[in-house]
């Protein structure tokens, strides 16, 4: 059901906890399934997404989409990063089955949510 690859994701996560005094942080839920993410983002004065955190309630499935999602972002820069979808972390996964690509997307979403609190508090 699951590639090897969200299977080690999900039992060995990267980057999974909370971030002191971030620069941005986003929150996205799923009412269907009650799956809930959380990403603190630190950016460096150039842009560079310098650290990333998660924090994920739900299934293996969005543990091993945020997990992966944290590796794709670190080093990119907001504006590059806000652009990775929901279907490039799935990719990066090798796939997700179709009742759980939804999990992909909260990643994405939430890091989303992040770079836009980042961007706010820049204002």
């Amino acid at each position: 059901m699951y590639s090897d690859k969200v299977m080690e994701h999900f039992n060995n996560p990267r980057n999974v906890g909370d971030m002191e005094n971030p620069d941005g942080t986003g929150e996205i839920g799923n009412v269907r399934c009650g799956d809930i993410t959380k990403v603190f983002i630190k950016v460096n004065g150039q842009g560079i997404i310098e650290d990333i955190r998660f924090r994920t309630f739900g299934c293996g499935a969005a543990i091993a989409s945020s997990s992966m999602l944290t590796e794709m972002v670190k080093g990119r820069h907001v504006e590059e990063a806000v652009k990775i979808t929901d279907i490039e972390v799935a990719d990066n996964l090798g796939g997700l089955p179709p009742q759980k690509l939804h999990c992909s997307n909260l990643a994405a979403d939430a890091l989303k949510a992040a770079i836009k609190d980042y961007q706010d508090r820049q204002k």
